[in-house]
C-alpha cells in the first residue's frame, strides 16, 4: 500500500489507533461530514460520499489483493462513508449541529458494531471492497432513520 492509499484508507491515520479504530475513524469523519454539509449542503455531501465511496471500494479491492486480507480493522474510510451517510440523512430532520453529531455517532456506531439483519450478513458474504463498504453504508442508512423516529418523538 502507497502512503495516499494508507492515508485515504486509514482516514488520515485515525485507523492506525492501537484502540477502537472504527471509533476514531467515526469520529475524525464527524467534523468533515459537517463541514461538507455546512458549506456545500445536504446534496453535494451526498454526492461527495457516493463518489469516495466508489473509490474506496476500488482501493479496498486493490489493497485485499495484495495484502491477503479481509476488512482489516485499519481501513477506517467505511466508517466514513457510513456516518456520512447518517449526517446526510439526519440533517433534514435535526439542524442543531451538537445534536445532529451525537445521535450520528451513537447511532452509527450501534449499527456498525451490532450488524443486525443483513448487515452482518453482508459483512460476512460479500468480499472484497463492495462487502467492506457496504456494511456500513446499510448502517448509516439504518442510524440515519432511527436517528428521524427518535426525533420525531423526543423533539
Amino acid at each position: 500500500m502507497n502512503k495516499y492509499q494508507k492515508i485515504f484508507l486509514t482516514f488520515f491515520y485515525t485507523g492506525l489507533s492501537p484502540k477502537a479504530p472504527g471509533t476514531m475513524g467515526t469520529l475524525a469523519s464527524i467534523p468533515f461530514g459537517l463541514l461538507f454539509l455546512h458549506y456545500l449542503g445536504p446534496w453535494l455531501l451526498m454526492l461527495i460520499t457516493i463518489v469516495t465511496t466508489i473509490i474506496a471500494i476500488r482501493v479496498v479491492d486493490s489493497y485485499e489483493a495484495i495484502s491477503e486480507t479481509h476488512d482489516n480493522q485499519q481501513i477506517v474510510i467505511d466508517e466514513t462513508v457510513g456516518v456520512w451517510t447518517t449526517i446526510f440523512i439526519t440533517s433534514f430532520f435535526v439542524k442543531d449541529i451538537l445534536i445532529l453529531s451525537i445521535l450520528s455517532f451513537l447511532l452509527f456506531r450501534l449499527y456498525d458494531i451490532t450488524k443486525p439483519l443483513f448487515i452482518g450478513y453482508i459483512d460476512k458474504e460479500i468480499s472484497g471492497g463492495n462487502g467492506v463498504i457496504l456494511d456500513d453504508i446499510l448502517a448509516g442508512i439504518f442510524a440515519g432513520i432511527t436517528n428521524i423516529i427518535i426525533i420525531y418523538f423526543l423533539f
